[in-house]
């Protein structure tokens, strides 16, 4: 080639740039906000499994009437059961009880309660599995607490340890409500998936399966005193369907 203009090599980088432009045309461009793949194969097991199986399972207590117990904090947040959580249908919004409840306490809100109980009840099948006493002194009643402690206690003199994953919360909904004098109760049905495994103090699984999904029933009752100036619930009372 002499010394003239280069044409044959601006002739391939035009050539290249149009090349470029059409390949972003037609891929597009990452932008950083992409979802993620979605994982078919948690859902696919989820739903083929049957509910069988070892969980976490809670100790169960009767519920007693206490004026004064205040802790489980009415707050929405985030939960496992999506962006915006459980909900309550028009029909659980009217019971009876809850009009009741209502009407002492005109801040009341049945949609909000469902979140705070939603976000307490993740907190506690955790602080359970974790053995972190705090977070349960904080959250349930003295009677309740008792039985908790004492199961993690039992729990811990064998040398045990348990392991347990909320995978998600599917269902959250009030069953009952009532009103004696100023305290306020409220039964909630919780319907979760979970994953629950119990180890020896070799390490050596004795309970639950890692792989295995299991729906679980829970019927929890919270209280409160209404015009209190703390706002928050306590757990009085838990049982399970299962």
């Amino acid at each position: 080639m002499g010394d003239g203009f280069p044409f044959d090599i601006i002739f391939l980088g035009l050539v290249a740039v149009f090349l470029i432009l059409q390949l972003r045309r037609v891929l597009g461009r990452r932008t950083g906000h992409e979802k993620p793949p979605p994982d078919i194969f948690s859902q696919t097991r989820a739903d083929e499994e049957d509910d069988g199986g070892n969980v976490v399972q809670l100790p169960e207590s009767e519920y007693k009437p206490v004026e004064d117990e205040d802790t489980f904090v009415d707050s929405s947040g985030d939960d496992a059961a999506g962006e915006e959580g459980p909900r309550q249908t028009d029909d659980d919004k009217t019971l009876p009880g809850v009009r009741d409840i209502q009407a002492v306490d005109g801040d009341f809100d049945a949609d909000d309660f469902i979140q705070g109980a939603s976000a307490a009840f993740e907190m506690i099948i955790e602080a359970f599995a974790s053995a972190d006493i705090s977070t349960l002194r904080s959250l349930l009643s003295d009677d309740v607490y008792g039985d908790f402690t004492s199961a993690i206690r039992a729990r811990e003199d064998s040398g045990e340890t348990l392991e347990n994953s909320l995978v998600g919360l599917k269902k959250a909904e009030i069953l009952e409500a009532g009103l004696d004098g100023r305290v306020a109760t409220l039964t909630v049905k919780f319907v979760s998936d979970q994953i629950s495994v119990t180890r020896d103090a070799e390490g050596d699984v004795i309970g639950g399966d890692q792989e295995h999904i299991v729906q679980m029933v829970d019927i929890w009752t919270f209280s409160r005193t209404l015009r209190s100036r703390d706002p928050n619930w306590t757990l009085v009372e838990t049982r399970s369907q299962n």
